[in-house]
C-alpha cells in the first residue's frame, strides 16, 4: 500500500498571498461602487447620531433632571433618546435596501467569472471538465455573498457606532477616552494579529484531518493485503503519526482561538472595568455622576455589542471569505467570439479549407463514412454537397468544421492545420436545429458577432429576407420566446447571425430545411454574396444549381464538379436531376412551406436523398 503523504502546516505566507490577491481585485470593485458606499455611509450617519444621543441624553437626564430635582427635564431628555431610535430604525430599513448594491454585484461577478473560466477551459480544452465550476457558481458564490454581506453590515455598524460612542465620550469628558481607547485599540490589534495565523492553522487542521481520513479509508480497503504482507506494524505507525499530526494541529488551533478570546475580552470587557477603577479619579477631575452613567451606557449598550459583532464576523467569516474569494481571482480570457477577431496572419493565396486524404469512421471496426477524400475550397467559393440520407454529408460538415477529428488524413484551414487556429475565428457552422435563446432579437442576432451595430443588423435581416419576422416581433428590442417561433423563423434568425459573421468559412448543415424554396434561395444567395467560402449541405437539389461546384456523395464514393459537368460524370446526380421536379405546396401552419414532387415515386426518391 502506498504511504500517504505527511500533511504539512499551511504557511501563513500563503494566506497573506491570498489576502493580497483578493484586495488587489477588490479595490477596483469598490471604486466602481463609490456611490453605493456613499449612500450606505449617509444612512449610517443616523445610526451615528442615535448612538451619540443615547449616552449623552442619559447623562443630561441624570445631571440636569433627576439629580437637579427636575424630573420633567430628566424625562424630556430620556424622551429625546427614545425618539432618536426612530430615524435609526428607518436607516436600518434603507441600509438593507442599499446593501444589495454592494452584495449582489459581487455574487453576479463571481458567477460570471466562474462561468467564463469554465467556458474558456471547455473551448480551449486546456483543463478537463470538473464539478468545480458548478460548486463555485452555486455553493461558493453564495458563501462569498453571505460572508460579504455580513462583513459589510458589521463593519459599517462598528465604524459608525464606535464613532458615535467615542464622540459622545469626548463630549462628556475627553478624559474618558484616555480610559477607553487603550484597551479598545489593544484588543483590536491583538485580534487582527490572529487572523492570518488562525486561518493558516484552520487550513493545517483540515489538511491533517483529510490525510487521516484518507489513510483510514486506504487501510480499510486493504486489510487483507496488510495482513498478508505483514504491514500491520508500519500501518499502525503511520496511523499514529497522522493522529499526532492532527492532535498537534488541533492544539495549535485551540491556542490561537484562546488568543482570539482574550482579544475579544480586552476590547469589550476591559473598558467598563477600567472605567470603574478610574471612576474616583475621573470624579475628582470634575466628571459628573450623569456623565459616568452615560459613559457606561456607551460602553455596554453601544460599543461592546458593535465590537463583539465585528470580531465575531471576522473570526467566523473573514478567513473563509478570503479563501473562497481567492478561488475566483485571476484573469479569465475567453477565446474570441466568432467573427469578432481577425484570423492570425496567413498567406493571402492560401485556400480557405483543404481535406487531404481524409477518412472517418465511427469506431475502429466500423465502416468508413468518408474514405480518402480530397477536397479544396478556394476563397469565396460556393460548394453544395448532395447525396442520399446516410451518405456522410453531416459527417463531412463536422470534419470540415473541426468539430470531430478525421480518423485518417488532415484538415487544413488557410494553409495550416486546424489545430493551429482558434476554430471560432475561422469557421461558422449552422446545424439544422437552429439555436435561439430567450432574450431580445438584437441579442439573438449579435450572438456570433457582438460588435455588430443596428445598421448592420437591419442590413442582414433585409438580405436574408427576415423583415416580416422583425415586424411581427416588434423590432430589435422585442423579446424573443423560442417556444413561440416556428422552426422556419428560428432558422431565419440563425441565418441572419451567419450573415453578420466575418469568418472565412461558413458551413450550412441543412440550415434552411424549414424554409420554402424561395426563402431558401434568397438566403443562400445572400450568404454567397458575402465573398466568403460557403459550403451548403443541401436539403433540396435546387441548392446545387446555385453553387459554383457540387460534391455528390454516395457512400464513400464522391464526385465533384460544376452543375453543368456533373450530369455526365455522376449517375446518381443524373438520377436526382431526373426525378426532382419541385412543385409548391400550401404554407404549413407554422408559416413555412415545403416542396415535393408531383409523382409519388419521385417523392420517394427526393425523400431518400434529402434525409
Amino acid at each position: 500500500m502506498t504511504p500517504d503523504p505527511v500533511p504539512t502546516a499551511a504557511e501563513p505566507a500563503r494566506i497573506r498571498g491570498a489576502l493580497r490577491r483578493v484586495i488587489r481585485e477588490g479595490v477596483p470593485f469598490l471604486r466602481a461602487r463609490t456611490a453605493a458606499m456613499r449612500r450606505l455611509a449617509g444612512w449610517s450617519l443616523l445610526e451615528f447620531a442615535q448612538t451619540f444621543i443615547s449616552g449623552y441624553a442619559v447623562a443630561h437626564a441624570i445631571d440636569r433632571g433627576f439629580l437637579a430635582d427636575a424630573p420633567a427635564t430628566g424625562l424630556l431628555w430620556l424622551a429625546v433618546a427614545a425618539l432618536a431610535t426612530l430615524p435609526a430604525a428607518l436607516a436600518t430599513r434603507r441600509l438593507f435596501a442599499g446593501l444589495a448594491d454592494l452584495v449582489e454585484p459581487l455574487r453576479d461577478g463571481l458567477v460570471r467569472r466562474s462561468t467564463a473560466r469554465a467556458l474558456a477551459g471547455a473551448l480551449t480544452a486546456a483543463t478537463p471538465a470538473t464539478t468545480r465550476s458548478l460548486s463555485q457558481v452555486t455553493h461558493q458564490s453564495e458563501i462569498a455573498r453571505d460572508g460579504w454581506a455580513g462583513l459589510v453590515l458589521s463593519l459599517r455598524s462598528f465604524v459608525f457606532t464606535s464613532l458615535g460612542a467615542l464622540a459622545g465620550l469626548a463630549a462628556l469628558s475627553p478624559r474618558l477616552l484616555l480610559v477607553v481607547l487603550p484597551p479598545l485599540l489593544l484588543g483590536l490589534a491583538l485580534f487582527l494579529a490572529t487572523l492570518i495565523p488562525m486561518a493558516a492553522r484552520q487550513s493545517a487542521y483540515l489538511e491533517s484531518d483529510e490525510a487521516f481520513a484518507a489513510h483510514a479509508g486506504h487501510t480499510a480497503s486493504a486489510l487483507r493485503d496488510i495482513a498478508a504482507t505483514g504491514a500491520v506494524s508500519s500501518t499502525l505507525t503511520r496511523a499514529e503519526h497522522l493522529a499526532d499530526e492532527q492532535v498537534a494541529a488541533a492544539r495549535s488551533l485551540a491556542r490561537w482561538a484562546a488568543v482570539r478570546i482574550v482579544a475579544l475580552a480586552v476590547c469589550s470587557r476591559v473598558p467598563p472595568l477600567l472605567l470603574l477603577l478610574a471612576a474616583p479619579w475621573l470624579m475628582r477631575q470634575g466628571l459628573t455622576s450623569g456623565a459616568l452613567v452615560g459613559a457606561f451606557a456607551y460602553l455596554t449598550a453601544s460599543l461592546a455589542p458593535a465590537v463583539h459583532a465585528l470580531l465575531s464576523v471576522l473570526g467566523t467569516v473573514g478567513g473563509r471569505l478570503v479563501v473562497v474569494l481567492d478561488r475566483f481571482t485571476g484573469t479569465v480570457t475567453l477565446p474570441p467570439q466568432p467573427g469578432t477577431a481577425p484570423p492570425p496572419p496567413h498567406s493571402p493565396s492560401a485556400d480557405t479549407a483543404e481535406l487531404r486524404s481524409v477518412s472517418f469512421a465511427y469506431g475502429p471496426g466500423a465502416r468508413p463514412v468518408l474514405h480518402r477524400l480530397d477536397l479544396t475550397l478556394r476563397p469565396g467559393e460556393h460548394l453544395a454537397v448532395v447525396g442520399p440520407s446516410g451518405s456522410g454529408k453531416s459527417t463531412l460538415a463536422a470534419v470540415l468544421a473541426a468539430v470531430v477529428p478525421p480518423t485518417e488524413g488532415e484538415v487544413r484551414w488557410l494553409g495550416r492545420p486546424t489545430g493551429e487556429w482558434e476554430p471560432t475565428a475561422l469557421r461558422t457552422l449552422l446545424p439544422q436545429q437552429a439555436y435561439v435563446f430567450t432574450g431580445t432579437l438584437r441579442d439573438n442576432l449579435r450572438y456570433l458577432r457582438l460588435t455588430a451595430d443596428d445598421r448592420e443588423l437591419i442590413g442582414s435581416i433585409e438580405a436574408i429576407g427576415a423583415t416580416s419576422l422583425l415586424e411581427r416581433l416588434g423590432g430589435l428590442d422585442a423579446a424573443v420566446d423560442p417556444q413561440q417561433l416556428s422552426p422556419a423563423e428560428r432558422q431565419l434568425i440563425a441565418l441572419c447571425r451567419a450573415h453578420l459573421t466575418t469568418t472565412p468559412l461558413l458551413i450550412l448543415d441543412e440550415a434552411t430545411s424549414h424554409l420554402d424554396p424561395a426563402a431558401e434561395a434568397r438566403a443562400e444567395v445572400a450568404l454567397a454574396e458575402r465573398g466568403k467560402t460557403l459550403v451548403v449541405i443541401a436539403h433540396r437539389l435546387s441548392s446545387a444549381g446555385r453553387a459554383g461546384r457540387v460534391l455528390v456523395m454516395d457512400g464513400t464514393h464522391t464526385v465533384c464538379g460544376t452543375p453543368a459537368e456533373l450530369p455526365a460524370q455522376s449517375a446518381l446526380y443524373r438520377d436526382l436531376m431526373g426525378h426532382w421536379s419541385p412543385t409548391p405546396k400550401a404554407p404549413a401552419p407554422d408559416g413555412s412551406e415545403v416542396s415535393e414532387s408531383s409523382d409519388p415515386s419521385e417523392r420517394a426518391v427526393s425523400t431518400m436523398w434529402q434525409g
